[in-house]
């Protein structure tokens, strides 16, 4: 199948209130272009230089998420035109957007990451490093970010299961902090997770936004 055919298949599966990111990373312009001109425009990328790259490139109708890991000095690259980052894990980070935002003027959105699976390696923060923040000085003096949401990964594993009471954890935070600190804030209603081997368990947990590469891009490489 070509791209926008498996786009459409995925499309055709999904409820139409959850939004598909195409994971677009390390994938030539030409595979965006390609589910572009299918109709497709809400892609994802993970390296700030080659996601400000593919913004120049390629039309400006685009909605871009950034996805991965982002460092505090990379923000500006993305800042001018990002619709929303997906993985913010510090105070330090929101700060920067926050900074580069007003420089920019603009309001980015931005969604909070926990850290959710039993592997060591994935970032994120717990709920109380969370609530940390929230009540913090420096957060409420931030006017320039939107926080819409949570977001997490869950463990790479064939245990539907373990999986599906990850998620199921990530949207029980979402609705301890929607009505601690976002109750009268309708911004604030993403939850981000599942990607190509498990974004139907996690709609079925409450997943708004899905982020699938492999399955429409293929392999990496």
């Amino acid at each position: 199948m070509s791209i926008p055919q498996i786009i459409d298949t995925i499309l055709a599966k999904i409820p139409a209130d959850v939004k598909l990111v195409a994971v677009s990373k390390t994938k030539p312009k030409e595979d965006i272009i390609e589910a572009y001109e299918g109709g497709y425009r809400i892609f994802g990328e993970n390296k700030p230089q080659e996601l400000a790259q593919k913004y120049n490139d390629l039309p400006k109708d685009i909605e871009w998420h950034f996805i991965g890991h982002l460092q505090t000095n990379k923000v500006k690259y993305i800042a001018p035109f990002v619709q929303l980052i997906h993985a913010v894990d510090s105070i330090k980070l929101l700060k920067e957007i926050n900074k580069q935002a007003e420089k920019n003027n603009r309001v980015i959105s931005c969604l909070l990451q926990f850290h959710i699976a039993s592997e060591e390696t994935k970032f994120g923060l717990t709920i109380d490093e969370a609530k940390e923040l929230l009540t913090s000085e420096d957060f409420k003096s931030l006017k320039a970010i939107q926080i819409a949401g949570v977001m997490g990964m869950a463990t790479y594993t064939n245990n539907e299961v373990r999986i599906r009471n990850e998620f199921g954890n990530l949207k029980s935070i979402f609705e301890s902090l929607k009505s601690d600190f976002f109750i009268d804030s309708p911004e604030f209603k993403e939850i981000s997770m599942g990607m190509s081997g498990d974004y139907m368990l996690a709609i079925s947990e409450g997943s708004t936004i899905i982020r699938v590469g492999s399955t429409i891009f293929g392999s990496r490489y």
